[in-house]
């Protein structure tokens, strides 16, 4: 794995000669710009997106779609995991960006009630595109950095990604009120296009796409990624507990509403602050993530995640259980919850994710990518119906409980499971360049 970026005088010193950062990397570099660039549009727009269709329709139901849509094209994540490995990351990455830009454009058309079903289509594409991206990007990573690089590339990633959930989906909605809806279209549809103009300065050395093998079927294909997932014990341990443990929270985030409102003693409008507080959390646990993998390597951080998140949701039964007289003490207990919640998760996700990107060919990142993602998002999508439903015949407390109890299971089935599975082999000492 290399990049035609030029080197410093330190690449040709082992990588366990030091703590390498893939942020000397100029290529790297750009990629975490336009990936600041992306995420500011996207955190921006997807919650504009369902405040404008309930604007337009006058329907609770009708905004809530909206989400539904983004969730949706996780049914089609194996497809563009198949067609991240069967061409060039870059120029895949490029075109979908700029196609992006094209489609979140399309919502310049909307103009009435008439026509807020194209907020539901665009919706839909901005969302598969989403997955495409993430399969490229994977595969772009594992052809850019060693393998001792993954961890803190991931963590940079996803503590840019939990940065920008912070600050901006209120920029969005803020702009909303002051400009319009098109305000914040224009304003995503630029941020997709700086990230293509970024990618196109970049140059790496891509590996090549495999050939099919004789006799092998497009459904062998498509599914090689989900395989691969399940080949490597320790890697099919931390695949189905992640995917457990997050399915589980869709009960939590059924909940959610209920939740706040008794232990703040407040309104909605409570979710706001507490969700800050949640994503504040995140940005602390993806910063650190990468130093506490190079220590206690990749399975140990995923189960210390697990940990984290089950213990936050298992704190806030009390919090729903006892009433609290002081408002400080409700914001206490809501912070402690929320904050663990949001450190943990980064974990699971950067311990996971860089034990697939390093135990997996680099023509199999994307479909391995695409898998990993539809196992997280499918169940969870799931449960928040299941949630949504129960909801009317169960006491929210209930599916609190179960929540806090399957996540804090799937972490004990991880400390159990690592100790009968043979260990992962542990990056190698890569020359940095």
């Amino acid at each position: 794995m290399s990049t035609t970026d030029t080197a410093s005088p330190d690449a040709v010193r082992p990588a366990r000669a030091r703590v390498s950062s893939p942020m000397r990397r100029p290529a790297y570099r750009r990629l975490v710009a336009g990936w600041f660039a992306t995420n500011l549009g996207d955190s921006a727009l997807y919650l504009v997106l369902a405040i404008w269709m309930r604007e337009l329709t006058g329907s609770d139901a009708a905004g809530a779609l909206v989400f539904l849509f983004i969730g949706l094209p996780a049914l089609l994540a194996p497809f563009a995991g198949q067609l991240a490995d069967r061409m060039s990351r870059r120029r895949l990455l490029i075109g979908t960006n700029v196609g992006t830009a094209a489609v979140v454009l399309v919502l310049l058309l909307v103009d009435g009630p008439d026509r807020a079903w194209i907020i539901y289509a665009v919706t839909f594409a901005y969302g598969l595109a989403g997955y495409l991206t993430a399969a490229a990007q994977s595969g772009l990573l594992r052809d850019l950095l060693p393998d001792d690089e993954l961890a803190s590339a991931n963590g940079i990633f996803t503590s840019i990604d939990n940065g920008m959930r912070i600050v901006s989906p209120a920029l969005g909605a803020g702009l909303y009120v002051l400009a319009g809806p098109w305000s914040v279209v224009l304003v995503s549809a630029a941020c997709f296009v700086v990230m293509g103009m970024l990618l196109l300065t970049v140059r790496v050395a891509e590996s090549a796409p495999e050939p099919r093998l004789e006799g092998e079927t497009a459904w062998h294909e498509i599914t090689a990624g989900l395989r691969a997932l399940l080949h490597d014990p320790t890697l099919r341990l931390l695949t189905i507990a992640t995917a457990v443990a997050f399915g589980i929270t869709g009960l939590l985030n059924a909940t959610i509403f209920p939740l706040i409102e008794d232990a703040l003693q407040a309104g909605p409008a409570a979710l706001g602050p507490a969700q800050t507080i949640q994503g504040v959390g995140a940005l602390a646990g993806g910063l650190l993530a990468a130093r506490a993998l190079r220590r206690i390597g990749e399975r140990m951080l995923v189960f210390w995640g697990l940990m984290m998140l089950g213990t936050g949701v298992a704190l806030g039964v009390p919090l729903v259980v006892v009433d609290l007289p002081e408002a400080w003490m409700r914001w206490g207990g809501i912070g402690l919850v929320q904050g663990l919640i949001g450190f943990g998760v980064p974990w699971v996700i950067v311990g996971v994710v860089t034990l697939r990107m390093r135990l997996t060919p680099a023509r199999l990142q994307g479909r391995t990518s695409a898998a990993l993602n539809m196992a997280i998002n499918v169940p969870q999508m799931l449960m928040l119906a299941l949630g949504a439903s129960l909801l009317g015949v169960l006491d929210y407390r209930w599916l609190l409980v179960a929540s806090a109890l399957g996540v804090l299971g799937a972490a004990v089935a991880v400390l159990v499971g690592l100790r009968r599975c043979a260990p992962a082999p542990e990056p190698a000492a890569t020359p940095a360049g």
